[in-house]
């Protein structure tokens, strides 16, 4: 009726006046919508209904995760993710309070990773000669002392046979010395006592002892220098002890590791010709620290200091952050590039850090002017994987209080990653507890049910 005399308070005497059927089809319009809105807000109104409808379609649906229910309901639980107990552990949702931490400017800059030029050794062969066996496979780890190969050398055979024959040498030489000693004893005596030996017969003899001595000592030295060779070769003491014993030549000589670690180059075959000419056939690293090299720009190397701490990242955005430290700062700037090399050590015991790979690094720097000395403001920061990007903004996850495993989105304003910590200008408090880990899955359900809604 209300609706009815509206309508007619408009007719005026200049307007054409509304016929009786036009009157009934604008109020059964009006009275069609009016029905249809206060449908659509008593649906709205009974929030207790729909959520028991929602969680009876996170149960029948089988998946972990459940949403709020609509209308002005919906609005209020849209950044909500509820999951299940069992998908909380699954996933590895961790909940941790926030904390202040100081943090310290960083520069962030390319890098590789390198072996440690400390803890390598370049194998190669001392004599000529042919590989007739190999002990180890590429990427096998040997100690110190293993057998690496056998090389059969010709030339280590005719060293042996010169010692034999030096010795052999040295041996004749110390009668000839006893018997050239006795004849010039005797003439010296003949000379001394009757005069019965000329005295040149005497010096003769006198010669020919000197000569013998002089021939003794040089058979000893050959006999050293023929030793000494076949140390070069490769041959230890106790080895030249035992070929001295048997007296059979033994051509063959083994190679072994210099230091524990990983076969990591390998350059030989069986039959392969090998010699000192050769820089290595082998290469020997210790693979538990590496090294990563970094070029840092001029303009920043004197921020750069020796221990400094050090995060490495290799691999794909999401990959955790390696700690390690600045072991060197070069002492000369790259002509070309402008940089300086930095040198970090990360110990590498069951990490992803292999020789070869690109990397980025990010050092702490120390303070410069004015700032010496001072320590940076306290602020609250999070673990970089614990900031989101939703809707186009970081946000982290809280768990909401008093609803098991459901967690609310929060829009939050950050600042410049520091050693895998996110600094938080706003959004969070001290104390507050927010989600740590596992805040992909958060993300993924949330966006699932915006767009269940929107469908």
């Amino acid at each position: 009726m209300h609706m009815h005399t509206h309508i007619e308070g408009r007719n005026t005497p200049h307007q054409p006046r509304v016929s009786i059927p036009t009157l009934v089809a604008v109020f059964a319009i009006a009275t069609l919508l009016t029905t249809v809105g206060c449908k659509k807000k008593s649906d709205g109104d009974d929030h207790g209904s729909a959520k028991p409808a929602a969680a009876a379609h996170a149960e029948d649906d089988g998946h972990d995760h459940d949403v709020g229910g609509h209308g002005e309901g919906e609005s209020a639980h849209a950044d909500e993710v509820k999951l299940t107990a069992d998908a909380v552990e699954r996933y590895g949702i961790k909940i941790e309070s926030a904390q202040m931490w100081a943090l310290r400017p960083t520069i962030v800059t390319p890098a590789r990773v390198g072996f440690n030029a400390e803890a390598m050794a370049h194998v190669g062969s001392r004599l000529r000669g042919r590989v007739v066996e190999i002990r180890v496979r590429l990427g096998q780890e040997v100690k110190k002392g293993d057998e690496l190969c056998i090389i059969e050398s010709p030339e280590l055979g005719e060293a042996q046979a010169d010692l034999l024959q030096k010795r052999v040498a040295k041996e004749s030489a110390s009668p000839q010395v006893e018997l050239a000693k006795v004849a010039w004893d005797r003439a010296k005596n003949l000379y001394e006592q009757s005069q019965g030996i000329s005295l040149t017969e005497v010096q003769r003899r006198e010669a020919e002892y000197k000569a013998a001595v002089a021939a003794q000592r040089a058979a000893d030295a050959a006999v050293t220098a023929s030793e000494n060779r076949l140390h070069l070769l490769g041959m230890n003491q106790d080895a030249v002890a035992e070929f001295l014993k048997t007296g059979e030549v033994f051509p063959r000589h083994t190679i072994t590791a210099a230091i524990d670690g990983q076969v990591v180059q390998r350059e030989i075959t069986l039959g392969e010709l090998v010699g000192p000419d050769r820089e290595s056939i082998m290469v020997l690293a210790n693979l538990a620290n590496v090294w990563v090299l970094a070029d840092v720009p001029e303009a920043k190397i004197t921020e750069v200091t020796v221990g400094a701490k050090a995060w490495v990242k290799v691999g794909s955005s999401d990959s955790k952050p390696l700690e390690g430290q600045v072991a060197f700062i070069s002492p000369m700037v790259d002509m070309t590039t402008r940089t300086a090399q930095v040198r970090i050590e990360v110990a590498t015991e069951d990490l992803p850090l292999k020789p070869g790979m690109f990397a980025q690094v990010e050092i702490v720097t120390a303070a410069v002017g004015a700032a010496a000395g001072s320590e940076p403001t306290p602020m609250i920061a999070v673990p970089d994987v614990a900031v989101q990007t939703v809707e186009g903004g970081p946000a982290i996850f809280v768990p909401v209080e008093g609803e098991p495993n459901t967690f609310a989105k929060r829009a939050v304003t950050i600042g410049k990653t520091v050693g895998g910590l996110v600094p938080i200008y706003s959004g969070l408090v001290e104390g507050e507890k927010f989600v740590a880990a596992g805040t992909f899955i958060l993300k993924a359900d949330l966006g699932k049910g915006s767009a269940a809604h929107e469908h």
